[in-house]
């Protein structure tokens, strides 16, 4: 990197910028169905206050954490493990891992699904064809990756347009196509007046605004480039109002062109069949270039991003050390080796789901869910041991009440995401025990401290409960 301050330092726009670019994914373009499967309006509009409140905290707690402990630099899990030790840093960083690659699973799934409207072979993106065309995909992008291939500023610009039109004018022509009288009918998810069915409307969409909003602890890392330290947070709350607006516009407009029963029954991606409804074929067509341009643009940035959270966990002593190997292109060979293997695996399991897409969206959610609540309980750890404030006190009261929040926030995430998707993750997290288990090896440490034999005990018991459950029918993907 240039040690020019000067080609650094950037001013608020773009700052604001990248801060909606990292956060708008393929996740916004399956808004209208997800949502539609579970609430109506009145739900919706609660959904995106409470996702809303809550994601803005969590965005303030990775604010605040890079401010006071610059000197945690490893990513995510770094929080987890200075705040409640090594083995639940490993977890942290293996869950953040394996929600980056089922991620880009849904991503393979979008892209199928989108073509699918084309070629019947490929159905809802989980069919035989689809999984096979898929998997030739995701190892032609490994061999692209191995050879040092980086996103160019070029293309990153490409695909930020192709996500960001696209959904603008999905907004300018709901709006001027809007059906008042269907719009009414779709106000309520279920029975008019039902505020009890209207809490559990609101529960069924929680993992799906998490996962429309993942990346958003990147904003924070943009810190070191600012021209002025205070045009982050400025940044980080205008790009995060403005990505939260478009996300709740697109999915309450969508009640306005079709019915409710109607939009939950639609393929993914679901924006463009609301907009064909709308506008015609070529509303869906033109949704369609612009979902799988921006898709593969997002594919590839986070299949370098979840390789990167391997080999730095291993460079910093919390991953084995084959993990940090890189080839003669400077790329974490075997650490982009295993990211391949899970994504493949994820996406062979998709083969026995019913709605791939729904089930690959709601895992990521709830992988990436155990890292944000241990970032937002060590954010809760540093103000109540008053650690960093010993000297100034004057933020400790306001930092006090978002760590709080965004705290009691991801808890409820963990509650809304239903015992279904922890007892799935367990299935992932406890032989990730076995890596754990060489890094201690290789470093000559204790392998479990007494507390950790419990949360050890507790991921084994999770996984064969989860195994178990697969194996009679009583979870179902």
């Amino acid at each position: 990197m240039s040690t020019n301050t000067d080609v650094q330092k950037l001013p608020l726009r773009t700052l604001t910028a990248m801060v909606v670019g990292g956060m708008v994914g393929a996740g916004v373009f399956s808004i209208p169905r997800n949502f539609a499967q579970a609430t109506g309006i009145y739900g919706a509009l609660i959904a995106w206050a409470i996702a809303g409140a809550g994601m803005l905290m969590l965005c303030f707690v990775f604010q605040t954490l890079a401010n006071r402990k610059p000197d945690l630099d490893a990513g995510v899990y770094a929080y987890a493990r200075a705040g409640f030790g090594p083995y639940v840093g490993f977890f942290s960083a293996f869950g953040y891992w394996a929600s980056a690659c089922v991620g880009n699973v849904s991503y393979w799934i979008l892209i199928k699904s989108t073509l699918g409207a084309l070629f019947p072979s490929l159905g809802q993106g989980n069919t035989l064809t689809a999984v096979l065309i898929s998997s030739v995909g995701i190892w032609a992008f490994h061999f692209l990756v191995l050879r040092g291939v980086k996103e160019a500023a070029g293309i990153n610009a490409i695909v930020t347009i192709a996500k960001i039109i696209p959904l603008l004018l999905f907004v300018v022509l709901s709006i001027f196509f809007l059906k008042p009288a269907v719009f009414a009918d779709n106000l309520w998810g279920g029975a008019a007046g039902d505020y009890g069915n209207l809490f559990e409307q609101v529960k069924a969409t929680m993992l799906v605004t998490v996962f429309v909003f993942l990346g958003i602890e990147g904003a924070s890392n943009y810190s070191r480039f600012a021209e002025k330290r205070e045009d982050v947070g400025v940044a980080t709350v205008t790009g995060f109002l403005g990505v939260l607006a478009l996300f709740a516009s697109v999915s309450i407009l969508a009640y306005g062109i079709l019915p409710r029963a109607e939009i939950a029954q639609l393929r993914q991606p679901s924006v463009g069949g609301v907009l064909e409804a709308a506008v015609g074929h070529w509303g869906a067509v033109f949704i369609g270039a612009g979902v799988i341009v921006s898709v593969l643009g997002a594919y590839l940035a986070w299949t370098m991003m979840a390789a990167e959270v391997l080999s730095v966990a291993a460079k910093k002593l919390d991953m084995p050390a084959f993990l940090a190997r890189e080839n003669a292109n400077q790329v974490p060979s075997s650490a982009l080796l295993m990211t391949t293997l899970l994504i493949q695996t994820v996406l062979i399991a998709t083969l026995f789901s019913d709605d791939a897409f729904t089930f690959a969206l709601s895992l990521c959610s709830h992988l990436s869910l155990i890292p944000y609540f241990l970032s937002a309980a060590f954010a809760l750890m540093l103000v109540l041991r008053k650690e960093t404030y010993e000297k100034d006190s004057a933020d400790l009261r306001k930092d006090t009440i978002i760590a709080v929040l965004a705290t009691i926030y991801t808890l409820f995430l963990l509650f809304a995401g239903g015992m279904k998707f922890l007892l799935l993750g367990f299935i992932i997290y406890a032989p990730g025990t076995i890596l754990y288990y060489i890094t201690r090896k290789e470093q000559g440490r204790q392998l479990f401290a007494p507390a950790e034999w419990i949360l050890f005990a507790v991921a084994v018991a999770g996984c064969v409960i989860g195994i178990h459950g697969l194996a009679t029918g009583y979870i179902t993907i």
